[in-house]
């Protein structure tokens, strides 16, 4: 494997509103479920949970 063919984006969607507000990145090997965060949504303007898209 090549070195960035372990890390994949991802883009993280509130569970709230269902808008996409983030992307990031995670390690295919480590982490194989979705994963989820909470994060700020500007639209709620509160945190929630926000879970991986695909």
């Amino acid at each position: 494997m090549a070195k960035n063919e372990r890390r994949v984006q991802v883009t993280l969607a509130c569970e709230e509103c269902k808008r996409r507000n983030y992307i990031t990145t995670k390690n295919r090997m480590n982490d194989r479920e979705r994963i989820e965060m909470r994060k700020y949504c500007r639209w709620d303007r509160r945190h929630t949970l926000h879970r991986e898209t695909r």
